[in-house]
């Protein structure tokens, strides 16, 4: 165990400084690129055997531009984070979340004492339908940067159940990665890599779904064995001292909860006297009667196919009548619902409105307003709320910026290019099962450096389909093995702003992160490579 674990700045500066190194040792290339529009969409593509050295550009003191560079490059990120880290403390300061673990965690402890539940685990089967949800949702619609926001939801609880912040990160980011990771609709990767390899969209879809259950059965066993141990020793995390932070904003909060909890018929369903309350209600209200009359129905897009459901009429109704009973009870009660309708609508545009974290940024924001005027806050007092949460969570923003920094060092030093020439290469010197293998252990190292899956399948998947050809392997393999290749070491590469996003929220340092999740990481991409050798002597479906 590390004595004293260095800075996530410090380890992100490092790795600039050899990403310059390199510079000056891998000679400069580039291959040619066209405009190409792929499922509706115009991507920049490599050309086929378009290649050639250029004049090296080694890198020296632009690593001092590599902070700015990369702000500039991943602002929607990082802005994103801001946003949703300032609307959440603002719902923090309602302590709606607090008392709504509570509530939640006395529910779970009263269904314990029931004759037919006292053989189940109730906290299992909370992170089983957790985790399974947030892998679909990485399946279906390549949830990522939006796991961002639930870790504030999730890490406090799972402290309070008596569990660890790693145990908060993986039910939510690590079960959506393993879904994007095994995905079988994403369209940010998938989606284009099949465009660019001129397959039909979403095709081979069978032998995909079977690699996500398997993959997340192997990851909600993973989380439970590791959960199993922290409820038994706590001490046994390596979060233990570390979590104290989020245990001294915790404990308070349920001991007042309990205290308040024990009154029986007195506060806890007391009228809410704040008038605002219900103002905030109205409006709300009035709102979504509005969206109900101006989008009647909504299209739900998920792979090839689409349904049309009346969601916004639906959610109107719940709300109105959900909205009014909560507000007999209490401001934290309304507060609550307004998180869970957030998510909805978070779900519902990024499947029928193609909404992206600028949308889903002013989602949470409002729902940070809403939460706060509800609370009986002026507006004044909800926006200085505002600031001290961007405040907050102002070091996990700057990393993003920091990692993103490497990207841009490896691009003006013109070596990306380079390496990906050279292993495209060497490929066509062994036979089919080695070539799979050398394709996907390109595609896992190169997601080291570039962690953005659309960018990695614009780079790479011009010359690998093509190369697939040469090889006698299908180019529905080439995919799988970008698509394995991008979602497994998402989840510890160091570039990777979303991943430094979510450690930085939930106060993790990346080395205690790394030293946790490395082995399970290394057999995560030998089960991949597995997985694909299927695919060369079995005619699968789209194969």
């Amino acid at each position: 165990m590390w004595k004293k674990i260095p800075n996530t700045f410090t380890i992100v500066f490092y790795l600039i400084l050899i990403a310059a190194l390199l510079t000056w040792i891998i000679p400069g290339g580039e291959y040619v690129r066209e405009c190409k529009l792929i499922n509706g969409t115009e991507r920049e593509v490599v050309l086929d055997q378009s290649f050639h050295y250029v004049d090296p550009q080694p890198q020296t003191w632009t690593v001092l531009f590599a902070l700015f560079e990369g702000f500039v490059d991943k602002a929607d990120i990082i802005v994103f984070i801001l946003m949703v880290g300032g609307a959440f403390w603002i719902l923090n300061s309602t302590k709606a979340i607090d008392i709504g673990v509570h509530q939640f965690l006395c529910f779970t402890n009263s269904i314990r004492k029931k004759k037919i539940f006292k053989k189940i685990n109730i906290d299992d089967l909370v992170f089983i339908l957790i985790m399974t949800m947030f892998s679909l949702f990485g399946a279906v619609f390549g949830m990522s940067e939006e796991t961002i926001a639930f870790i504030i939801i999730f890490v406090p609880m799972a402290i309070s159940m008596g569990y660890d912040s790693i145990v908060g990160v993986c039910i939510c980011y690590l079960a959506a990665h393993i879904g994007f990771a095994g995905a079988m609709l994403n369209p940010f990767t998938i989606g284009i890599a099949q465009g660019i390899a001129e397959l039909p969209l979403f095709s081979g879809l069978e032998y995909r779904a079977l690699c996500w259950v398997l993959l997340t059965f192997i990851a909600i066993v993973f989380v439970l064995f590791y959960a199993h141990k922290i409820k038994k020793n706590p001490e046994k995390s390596p979060m233990y001292h570390l979590d104290q932070y989020w245990r001294e904003r915790a404990e308070p909060v349920s001991e007042r909860t309990e205290a308040v909890s024990l009154k029986k018929g007195e506060k806890k369903n007391k009228k809410a006297e704040n008038k605002s309350l219900f103002w905030v209600y109205g409006a709300l209200t009035l709102l979504q009667i509005y969206l109900a009359i101006r989008y009647p129905f909504s299209v739900l897009n998920m792979g090839g196919s689409s349904l049309s459901l009346p969601l916004f009429p639906i959610f109107a109704f719940l709300f109105t009548i959900g909205g009014f009973r909560a507000c007999r009870k209490s401001v934290a009660s309304f507060n609550m619902q307004l998180l869970f309708f957030t998510i909805l609508y978070l779900i519902v545009g990024v499947l029928a409105y193609h909404w992206y974290i600028m949308e889903i940024a002013g989602l949470f924001l409002g729902m940070g307003i809403c939460a706060g005027l509800a609370f009986g806050q002026s507006l004044d007092k909800v926006l200085s709320l505002f600031l001290e949460g961007v405040k907050d969570i102002l070091g996990p923003a700057m990393v993003v910026g920091l990692a993103s920094g490497i990207i841009y060092i490896l691009q003006e030093g013109k070596v990306i290019d380079t390496i990906l020439y050279g292993v495209s290469e060497a490929m066509g010197k062994v036979g089919e099962v080695a070539s799979v293998g050398v394709m996907y252990t390109f595609q896992t190292a190169l997601n080291l450096v570039m962690p953005s899956g659309s960018a990695k399948a614009a780079l790479t998947m011009p010359v690998m389909s093509q190369f697939a050809d040469l090889i006698h392997v299908s180019r529905q393999t080439t995919v799988l093995a970008f698509q394995f290749g991008d979602g497994f070491t998402n989840m510890i590469t160091p570039t990777s702003g979303i991943l430094l996003g979510v450690l930085g929220v939930a106060k993790i340092p990346y080395v205690v992160w790394f030293q946790w999740i490395y082995k399970f990481i290394l057999f995560l991409v030998f089960l991949g490579f597995f997985l694909l050798l299927p695919t060369l002597f079995f005619n699968f479906n789209g194969f």
